[in-house]
């Protein structure tokens, strides 16, 4: 009888992660988002090949006046380790919310992993280094230099390598929770960085807080 309660159980609990797994792409499918590849490319790409210092402040001025109300203030934002898949870089988050986010990301050491496997579509756009990426079922790898922007879609992984000083803009659309298990699992498991950990969380709610913030002003002005 322990052992049918049980396959009950799990029965009942797939049924239940299968339906809320068909919500969220119901969700995602229907919902407006506030940017786009094509518009972080672009607006990235201004800034091929230039001092990375002075272009990331001049992109964040040109996000600031392309989308406000949906981009951290500069003393919200701040420059964070990040450890996953067996590689280290760091980001700086301008956005997140549920279903999208905007960073900068790179790192200043030669580093490589496992990109991990997401639900949601991820784009980067190379201002300055070399980013290679090999594919799931490929034989070779591809080397990506500045100009170009690496794609990352949805349930896909790859092996990544970054030569060092590689910089780059990052766009994430889909369902942005579905990445924090890789994205934190290094910290939690192997480096014990709490600090970091810390770092992570608080940025991330910032961002979310700012997001309904927005939505309720954009709410009240409608009405």
């Amino acid at each position: 009888m322990r052992i049918l309660g049980m396959f009950q159980f799990l029965f009942k609990t797939s049924i239940v992660v299968f339906c809320l797994y068909l919500g969220v792409r119901s969700w995602l499918a229907s919902k407006a988002y506030t940017f786009s590849e094509e518009t972080v490319e672009a607006m990235a790409l201004k800034y091929v090949g230039k001092d990375v210092e002075t272009s990331y402040e001049q992109l964040n001025q040109d996000f600031y006046r392309t989308y406000p109300g949906h981009i951290l203030p500069a003393e919200d934002q701040q420059w964070i380790f990040m450890n996953a898949g067996g590689w280290m870089g760091s980001m700086k988050i301008l956005h997140a919310s549920l279903t999208e986010y905007v960073l900068f990301f790179g790192t200043g050491i030669h580093t490589s992993g496992n990109s991990g496997r997401y639900y949601a579509n991820i784009s980067d756009t190379i201002l300055n280094g070399t980013f290679r990426q090999w594919k799931e079922g490929d034989i070779h790898s591809t080397l990506f230099k500045p100009g170009d922007t690496v794609y990352h879609y949805w349930g896909e992984a790859s092996a990544v390598e970054w030569s060092a000083g590689t910089w780059m803009v990052e766009y994430g659309r889909g369902f942005i929770p579905s990445t924090l298990g890789f994205a934190l699992a290094d910290t939690l498991f192997s480096t014990q960085d709490f600090v970091t950990l810390f770092y992570i969380l608080r940025v991330y709610a910032k961002a979310l807080m700012l997001e309904a913030e927005t939505f309720i002003l954009e709410l009240n002005s409608d009405a």
